[in-house]
């Protein structure tokens, strides 16, 4: 069995973000999502925002 300080669930722009910041202080960090984070709901909604 993995063991990870912090676990994030969710790839998208709120959830790379918190692992960034988890990283940053030294955390073990660990990702889940049901999505590959290139199709994440954030790159989904750029062309919105690009509009």
């Amino acid at each position: 069995m993995r063991a990870h300080d912090v676990i994030v669930v969710g790839a998208g722009g709120a959830g790379l973000r918190a692992a960034i910041a988890a990283e940053e202080e030294g955390a073990d960090v660990a990702i889940v999502s049901k999505l590959h984070p290139v199709r994440s709901h954030t790159g989904a909604a750029e062309g919105g925002i690009n509009a």
